[in-house]
């Protein structure tokens, strides 16, 4: 359902890696599919910066680390398996970033409303949310799988605002990665880059408008960026 527009300001942020710490059980889920096909483990400090760009891009990452490759057949077939242990494990240890739910509430205390653009899917999102207890605080929550598009193509990011019922004018991203800060510079609009989330290029490199450290820092950028 998309909300009719209104003139709030709207920030709209990446899931993983900006808004949730989702690397522990994205990684557990990597190498349960690895550890059933006699693969060896990939360490948590080398797959957080693998995270972002989807599951099946995941393990075909886990599996370059190794110097595997794997049929195309093979690779869907390790995806579903992914998909299916990682829905039954989604928030075992998944937490929000320190920080986040005081700058959310002093955001919206200021009238900004919030929705979630990201290269999950769509339902994986929806369930992490919920087991977290965030749902409620976003106007739309969208995946890759939502309009048949990725970021960093702007038409996901342009219709997750409109979804909202925001406008591109009003709408600020925030995210911590390439496909984050390409979605909004292909859309036009500003983007906040945290450097605590999941690249392999540092998120200052990408040339962000903003950068910060912390999510207590998130208030202060956007008003700076909202003047």
């Amino acid at each position: 359902m998309i909300t009719s527009p209104t003139s709030s300001p709207l920030i709209v942020f990446d899931l993983d890696g900006t808004l949730v710490d989702t690397a522990p059980d994205l990684v557990a889920a990597l190498n349960y599919v690895l550890q059933r096909e006699g693969l060896p483990l990939v360490p948590m400090a080398s797959a957080r910066t693998m995270i972002g760009a989807g599951a099946r891009r995941l393990i075909e990452r886990g599996l370059e680390l190794d110097g595997r490759t794997m049929s195309a057949q093979d690779i869907d077939r390790l995806t579903g398996d992914f998909i299916t242990y990682y829905r039954d494990h989604i928030a075992d240890a998944s937490q929000p970033f320190e920080g986040l739910f005081a700058a959310l509430d002093e955001l919206e205390n200021k009238g900004f409303r919030f929705a979630v653009c990201t290269n999950k899917l769509e339902g994986l999102s929806l369930l992490l949310l919920e087991k977290l207890d965030m749902t409620k605080r976003f106007a739309a929550i969208c995946g890759a799988d939502t309009f048949g598009v990725s970021k960093p193509d702007p038409a996901i990011l342009r219709q997750t605002v409109a979804r909202a019922g925001g406008t591109m004018p009003n709408a600020i991203m925030v995210g911590d990665a390439g496909p984050d800060v390409g979605v909004a510079r292909r859309a036009g609009i500003p983007v906040i880059g945290v450097t605590f989330g999941y690249t392999e290029v540092p998120i200052a490199e990408l040339k962000p408008d903003f950068v910060i450290n912390h999510m207590r820092e998130l208030p202060g950028a956007i008003g700076a960026l909202s003047r």
